[in-house]
């Protein structure tokens, strides 16, 4: 579950009714309470806590990385023995839709009726043109996430009754330490103070609204149900990710490997993402900002989420999350 072959993470939890932001060493976690003092921090129990950190992020980051390597002090605990909650809670989260080549091309072919003239092979090779002039001319599709859907790594996820169309969409997320304001794709990436996992599920038959189609997509209610948002396990420094497009993807569905994919894939980068969204807004210390799912999703597979499936997601380097989605009942 804990980011394997790197050198720490910044982790919640919560152990008998305590809930506390800690450095996540191996299968290790330390309980960072008592060294509030010491990183400048007033209260490292609240879900704000993470944020407060990533506020102070150049100074704060050498001393966590010094009690992460300080194994004979402090308060360590085995990360087996506390539940892993959601490592932020996030204030403002934006997200690149249709940005992986093979994905967007799997969903052309998924939302296109065929017909004798229009083949497979033809909508294929439509999106594919379509995506290289994106690349050429266009900028990364960005829209809004809400906070309150975010979910611990390991905790049940309910599917809301209104609908049967659920699905899976794993993504990188980059994590923002530094505000960022108008800044070019060059400097994006120093603004980015840690990755994470995040799995953000769709309500598919709500993307589209069918009384007012002419508006497009609805982000809002296909994608922001309680739960719809599981992130971590934890949140790795950027500095343990050289290069986040050099990164698998690969989420299992009770066992079965649905999507793997690297983020090479990515029509626009994480630096060009971050960038675009600076342009509008400004980018503040622990946003999130989500880049894209990869191919294999459950609309293009014709197999979504049902009751008692378990999704398995990792991310080379970040970790792996454990989400078991239950249908609504009662409804």
């Amino acid at each position: 579950m804990h980011p394997e072959n790197t050198p720490w993470s910044i982790g919640r939890a919560a152990m008998g009714g305590d809930a506390f932001v800690g450095v996540i060493v191996g299968d290790r976690m330390r309980d960072l309470r008592p060294e509030a003092d010491t990183l400048g921090a007033a209260d490292l129990s609240s879900p704000a806590a993470t944020v407060g950190l990533l506020e102070r992020w150049t100074s704060v980051q050498p001393l966590m990385a010094a009690l992460a390597a300080d194994t004979d002090a402090g308060t360590w605990l085995d990360v087996d023995d506390v539940e892993l909650l959601a490592p932020l809670s996030p204030r403002q989260i934006f997200q690149a839709g249709a940005n992986y080549r093979k994905h967007v091309v799997d969903l052309a072919v998924a939302h296109t009726e065929l017909s004798g003239d229009r083949t497979i092979d033809q909508v294929r090779a439509d999106a594919a043109a379509t995506m290289d002039k994106r690349k050429q001319g266009g900028s990364p599709f960005i829209f809004i996430g809400l906070p309150s859907a975010v979910t611990g790594p390991t905790q049940t996820v309910t599917l809301p009754a209104y609908s049967e169309k659920h699905d899976w969409e794993l993504e990188l997320a980059a994590v923002i330490g530094i505000p960022a304001y108008r800044v070019s794709a060059d400097d994006a990436l120093a603004h980015v103070a840690a990755y994470t996992i995040v799995n953000d599920l769709t309500t598919r038959d709500l993307v589209f609204r069918r009384d007012m189609p002419e508006l497009g997509a609805d982000w809002f209610r296909a994608k922001n149900a309680p739960g719809f948002l599981p992130l971590g396990p934890s949140l790795v420094p950027a500095e343990f990710v050289p290069d986040p497009q050099d990164l698998t993807l690969t989420l299992t569905l009770n066992g079965q490997t649905m999507q793997d994919e690297s983020t090479a894939d990515m029509l626009f980068s994480v630096a060009e993402i971050v960038a675009a969204a600076s342009q509008t807004t400004t980018l503040l210390p622990g946003d999130l900002v989500l880049t894209g799912s990869p191919a294999g999703n459950g609309a293009a597979w014709g197999r979504l989420l049902r009751d008692g499936d378990v999704m398995q997601s990792t991310i080379s380097g970040l970790g792996r999350q454990t989400t078991r989605v239950i249908a609504e009942a009662g409804r």
